[in-house]
């Protein structure tokens, strides 16, 4: 983890949303890894219900981030 700038606020920081929104996409990027690596399923949002995907269907370099519409 990075630390925040020395010169920033807690308030500035907050509102930084794309700084927020990358940490965010790379924490799940990670789980997912993580899941698809030690075999574990993972549940994801599509089509406006929740699919459990198994390992195999967990994509290298996953970026299942992002909610299907």
């Amino acid at each position: 983890m990075t630390r925040p700038d020395s010169g920033s606020t807690p308030v500035e920081r907050a509102g930084d949303l794309d700084r927020i929104g990358r940490a965010l996409r790379a924490a799940v990027r990670d789980a997912l890894q993580r899941h698809k690596r030690d075999g574990d399923p993972v549940a994801v949002w599509r089509e406006g219900r929740v699919v459990w995907l198994s390992p195999d269907q967990i994509p290298a370099g996953s970026d299942e981030s992002r909610a299907d519409t």
